[in-house]
């Protein structure tokens, strides 16, 4: 076993020994459907995908027979993230049982989800309604279910929604000035709140567009959204901290405290956009590493990844950023899992065989 695999199963351990009474602000446990919960189970089951281990597609297939047996919350931006890990499981094993549940929920996201102006995704949560507001949070919590639905279910119409999304969201939340993303835009008033640059609120389109440009077909969407990864990465790279290789949770203030989980999908975003050829090597390749390394550094020996902020909502002033409370939660877990992957992937192409196979793969 590698000690990439190693710190894996320390940390998924952790998680999974946590129990909790279903309380949506329980932020560790798996023992509730909610964003925190959908962020681990789409990193184990990315896990499972790098390692084909046949016990952890059974754990992973259990908490949903589990949790649909139990009944599933109401449908908003934020329960629909583990929507994301039921519709790789149902590629993976085509039961029945879970193409009717993806169907419905995607079918609400289409004609039952509110909307901004311009057709955005309103980011209607499990305790705010968010009127008129659009989140980069959204685009890893419900985007990327749509268009891996359409995948699985054949529906062209939910991979075209979800371009669109992406192509809205960038248009609304990337600055072209600094090429880092805002947290929040709302029309009513057209303003971006604090107009603060947070470090999980880009860490989601870091990591989340790396996938999303994994899945999507050559073309002028592709493209776009390419050339927006690559500029926000750049600006990325320009504010890592020189120390420790992670990033501030205000990236652009030195001042205020370096957070784990951001820095954990903002290293799985580049060492991926590496691994691509989205990114340059040369150029990318030891920043990667480092923010790696940063990662690693804070997870504990009984597996519990430290440094990470709480679940944040929409911030009226950058001060309240600074002041999110430190603990750890299950997200902080699976961005963890999710840096791994890519790990593990790079040690793989480091040994022979994994040369081997990509001198075949590129040939």
């Amino acid at each position: 076993m590698s000690i990439y695999q190693e710190i894996a199963h320390r940390v998924m351990d952790r998680l999974l020994s946590v129990r909790g009474d279903g309380d949506l602000h329980d932020h560790l446990t798996l023992d509730t459907w909610e964003w925190p919960q959908g962020v681990a189970l789409y990193a184990m089951m990315k896990v499972y995908l790098a390692g084909k281990e046949p016990a952890l597609k059974r754990q992973i297939a259990a908490w949903y027979d589990r949790r649909l047996a139990l009944g599933l919350p109401s449908r908003n931006i934020n329960t629909t993230a583990p929507m994301l890990g039921l519709a790789f499981l149902y590629e993976i094993t085509r039961e029945k049982k879970y193409r009717g549940v993806i169907a419905e929920w995607a079918e609400w996201i289409m004609n039952g989800l509110p909307r901004t102006e311009e057709g955005g995704f309103q980011h209607v949560t499990s305790d705010d309604f968010n009127a008129q507001q659009i989140w980069d949070d959204t685009l890893f919590m419900t985007v990327l279910f749509l268009y891996r639905a359409g995948e699985a279910l054949g529906r062209q119409d939910w991979q075209e929604e979800a371009k669109y999304q992406f192509l809205l969201h960038i248009k609304y939340l990337h600055s072209q000035k600094d090429h880092l993303w805002y947290h929040g835009y709302c029309f009513r008033g057209g303003h971006h709140f604090a107009g603060a640059y947070w470090c999980r609120g880009n860490s989601w389109f870091t990591a989340g567009g790396a996938d999303f440009l994994e899945w999507l077909e050559e073309g002028s969407v592709k493209t776009l959204i390419r050339n927006t990864f690559v500029s926000q990465c750049e600006a990325l790279k320009a504010c890592q901290d020189p120390q420790s290789g992670l990033w501030h949770t205000l990236l652009d203030d030195p001042e205020s405290y370096l957070e784990t989980s951001g820095s954990a999908a903002i290293a799985y975003g580049l060492l991926k956009g590496v691994r691509l050829g989205i990114l340059p090597r040369a150029e990318y390749g030891p920043c990667a590493r480092r923010a790696a390394d940063g990662v690693l550094k804070q997870v504990a020996e009984n597996g519990e990844v430290q440094g990470v902020s709480y679940g944040t909502p929409m911030g009226r002033d950058r001060d309240f950023y600074r002041h999110v409370p430190i603990q750890p939660t299950a997200y902080g877990q699976g961005l963890t899992f999710l840096m791994l992957t890519e790990l593990l992937h790079e040690a793989e192409e480091g040994s022979e065989e994994g040369q081997e196979r990509q001198k075949l793969s590129n040939s």
